[in-house]
């Protein structure tokens, strides 16, 4: 079947491997915490997805904010990450290494380091190449609750 455009030039326009000492530190940054991109249109010729680290020194915590339109999924790497959310920071959720985390549209969020002792290391993929970082000023709840995921796959019941 003939083609009316050329075929792209898969060498140059195919699988990019975006190595270590090539993230971009010059991306958006929330206090308390180091964000690196590695995926973005300049590094990897992506059009619809924002890949990079985040770390998070032992005992420190974010600053309140969210991330306007875009979604989040964050893959923890190495360390506890405590997540608060909400209109005054009132729920709490913890994730270990090898946990996925979802952070919806507009949601307002701090990302903790829950250890003492150790770096919380994680990997970030957001839904757009915009560094959206709206850091807020929230008067968070004096004791959070702890938010399980209970469904299905998740049972009450589970340890």
């Amino acid at each position: 079947m003939p083609h009316d455009h050329p075929a792209p030039d898969w060498r140059t326009q195919g699988v990019r491997v975006v190595k270590a000492g090539e993230f971009d530190p010059n991306t958006a940054q929330t206090p308390g915490m180091t964000r690196a991109a590695a995926i973005t249109a300049a590094t990897a010729g992506a059009a619809k997805l924002w890949a990079g680290t985040v770390s998070i020194e032992p005992n420190a915590r974010t600053g309140a904010h969210h991330h306007g339109p875009l979604e989040s999924i964050i893959y923890v790497v190495r360390g506890r990450a405590r997540m608060r959310w909400g209109e005054r920071l009132e729920f709490t959720a913890e994730a270990d290494p090898g946990d996925f985390i979802f952070v919806p549209p507009y949601v307002p969020h701090q990302e903790i380091n829950a250890l003492p002792g150790d770096p919380l290391e994680c990997v970030v993929v957001r839904s757009d190449q915009e560094a959206v970082v709206v850091n807020l000023d929230i008067e968070p709840a004096e004791t959070p609750e702890t938010v399980r995921w209970i469904d299905p796959n998740h049972p009450a019941d589970r340890p």
